[in-house]
C-alpha cells in the first residue's frame, strides 16, 4: 500500500508516520512540500504520487485564531480535504481523515455517539465538520476519525504548557468546568494503524464493512483542571493549580462544556482503547 501522509511534523502526524510503517510505503509530506492552503498544489501532488491511501493529519488547529481567520480555517480544514477526497476518487484510493469533538455543542449530558447531530460553537469546529462532510460525500472508501483533547511530547499542546508552567513555579489557574477526554497522539496513531490492519485481515477490501465515521478518544473523562493535576502527579511536580470557571478565562472561541466521545462503535470492531490517565502515565514515562 502506498500511503500519502499529510502533516507529519505535527504531533499526530509524527506518531502516524511511525505507526503506519507496517502498513505500507509511507510518503510523509510536510507543509513545505504539501501546503493544504494551496489547493492546486494539493491536486498536483496527489496526481503525481498516486497513493492508494491518503491519511490527512494536517489541519488548522488554532481554535481562537480561527475566529479572526475563518477563510483560512475553512480552506485548510474543509476545502483541502474535499480536494484530497476528489483526487482519491479519481485514483480509486481510500482516505483516513481526522476530526474533532468540537463539532458538538456540549449540550448533551452524556458521551456523544457518531449518530448525534453536530452543532459546533466555533469556526474551528464548523470548518472541521465541513471537512468531514466533504470526505463522506465523495463516494470513496474512508475512515473519518473524531478525537479529542490531543496531546503529546511534541508541539504546542496542554501537556507541554502545563509542564512548562508547573516547573516554573508560581500560581496557576486552570478551567474546571469543561469536561472531555485527554487523548495521547500515539494512542490515536497506533489505533488507526490497528484499524487498517484488522479491517484488511478478512481478505476483502476494508471499506466494504468498515468505511465510515468513528470516535477515537481515551476512555473516561476529566476537566482541564483534573488533567493538569494528573500531569503534575505523574511528573512529580509540586504544583496545586487553582480551579476556575470558563467565564474567568475568556477566549475568542466558545468551547463545548462537555464533549466526551462514546467510542463503543470502534471498540466493538477493532479492540480496546486505554483510559486517559493510563495513557498519560505511559506518555510521560
Amino acid at each position: 500500500m502506498r500511503i500519502l501522509l499529510t502533516g507529519p511534523i505535527g504531533q499526530l502526524g509524527y506518531e502516524l508516520e511511525r505507526s503506519l510503517q507496517a502498513r505500507g510505503e509511507v510518503l510523509a509530506l510536510p507543509r513545505a512540500r504539501l501546503d493544504l492552503n494551496d489547493l492546486d498544489q494539493v491536486r498536483a501532488t496527489v496526481r503525481a504520487l498516486r497513493p492508494t491511501l491518503i491519511v490527512n493529519a494536517a489541519a488548522y488547529t488554532a481554535v481562537d485564531q480561527a475566529e479572526a481567520a475563518p477563510a483560512l480555517a475553512y480552506r485548510i480544514n474543509a476545502d483541502a480535504p474535499a480536494v484530497l477526497a476528489e483526487e482519491a476518487r479519481a485514483l480509486g484510493a481510500a482516505m483516513v481523515h481526522f476530526s474533532t469533538d468540537y463539532v458538538f455543542d456540549g449540550a448533551k449530558p452524556g458521551p456523544y455517539v457518531e449518530t448525534d447531530r453536530p452543532h459546533p460553537l466555533n469556526v474551528y469546529g464548523q470548518s472541521k465538520l465541513a471537512g468531514e462532510q466533504a470526505v463522506a460525500a465523495a463516494g470513496i472508501a474512508h475512515l473519518i476519525v473524531r478525537t479529542s483533547w490531543l496531546y503529546g511530547m511534541r508541539g504546542q499542546n496542554f501537556l507541554q504548557t502545563m509542564l512548562r508552567l508547573g516547573r516554573a513555579g508560581g500560581p496557576l489557574r486552570v478551567v474546571a468546568d469543561q469536561q472531555g477526554a485527554p487523548t495521547w497522539c500515539r494512542t490515536v496513531a497506533d489505533t488507526t494503524a490497528q484499524m487498517l490492519a484488522l479491517a484488511a485481515a478478512g481478505g476483502h477490501p476494508w471499506w466494504e464493512a468498515n468505511s465510515g465515521l468513528y470516535h477515537l478518544a481515551c476512555q473516561g473523562q476529566t476537566s482541564w483542571h483534573g488533567f493538569a493535576e494528573a500531569i503534575f502527579a505523574h511528573s512529580n511536580i509540586a504544583c496545586a493549580p487553582q480551579a476556575i470557571a470558563r467565564a474567568a478565562y475568556p477566549q475568542a472561541a466558545q468551547r463545548p462544556a462537555h464533549s466526551v466521545l462514546n467510542c463503543d462503535k470502534l471498540i466493538g470492531r477493532f479492540g480496546p482503547i486505554p483510559a486517559w490517565d493510563k495513557a498519560l502515565a505511559l506518555c510521560l514515562a
